[in-house]
C-alpha cells in the first residue's frame, strides 16, 4: 500500500491545481507598480527579502530531491531551473538585506505579518512523506509541493509588486514573476497528465 501526501491526487488535485492556476493568472495579469525613483526601502521590500529567502530555502529543498530522484525528465529540468535561479535570486536578496542592516529572517512574532498573511510555509512532514516515495508516486508529489511553494512566492512577489518601494526589488519581483509564470503552467501540465 503506497504512502500518499494529502493532496496530491485525483479530484481534489485537479480542482485545487485549477483554482491556483487562475489565482495566479490573475496575479501575474497585472504589471507592477512603479517604484519610486528614490533608492529608499520600505517594511514590504524588508518582509519580501526574508520571505522569500524562507520560500526559497524550503523549495529548494523539494527542487533538490525531484532533480536528483524524478523519473520524468521534464520535472528534473523545472527542479534544475529553479534551483539555478534561486541561487542568483537568494544572492541578491541577502545582500540588501545586509546592506540595509536587516535580519536575513522574518520575526515570527505574532501579528507582524498581518498586512499580508502568515509566512507559508511547508511543513516538516511533507518532507518525509516525500523522501518515502518512489517513482510517478514520488513525480506526483513533487510536483504538488513545488505548486505549494510557487504558489506561497507568488502572493509574496504580488505583495512586493503592489508595496515595495526599492526600485530594484519590485523589479526583481517582476521578473520572478515572469520566470515563474512558465514554470508554474509547466508544472500544472504535469500535474494534470
Amino acid at each position: 500500500m503506497g504512502r500518499r501526501l494529502a493532496g496530491t491526487g485525483g479530484p481534489v488535485l485537479r480542482a485545487a491545481l485549477s483554482l491556483l492556476l487562475l489565482g495566479l493568472l490573475a496575479a501575474c495579469g497585472g504589471s507592477p507598480q512603479a517604484a519610486p525613483q528614490s533608492a529608499s526601502f520600505n517594511d514590504t521590500d524588508v518582509m519580501f527579502l526574508q520571505m522569500g529567502l524562507a520560500q526559497i530555502t524550503e523549495g529548494d529543498r523539494v527542487a533538490e530531491m525531484a532533480e536528483s530522484r524524478a523519473s520524468n525528465p521534464e520535472i528534473k529540468a523545472v527542479a534544475g531551473e529553479l534551483r539555478g535561479q534561486w541561487r542568483t535570486e537568494s544572492d541578491t536578496m541577502r545582500g540588501w538585506l545586509e546592506q540595509w542592516k536587516r535580519p536575513l529572517e522574518a520575526d515570527p512574532s505574532a501579528g507582524l505579518h498581518a498586512g499580508h498573511g502568515d509566512l507559508h510555509s511547508l511543513r516538516e512532514e511533507d518532507f518525509t512523506g516525500l523522501g518515502g516515495f518512489q517513482g510517478a508516486e514520488f513525480d506526483r508529489a513533487a510536483v504538488a509541493l513545488l505548486l505549494g511553494n510557487l504558489h506561497n512566492a507568488m502572493e509574496t512577489i504580488r505583495m512586493e509588486a503592489t508595496g515595495g518601494s526599492y526600485p530594484q526589488a519590485v523589479d526583481l519581483a517582476k521578473k520572478m514573476t515572469e520566470a515563474r509564470q512558465s514554470q508554474i503552467q509547466r508544472l500544472l501540465a504535469l500535474a494534470a497528465g
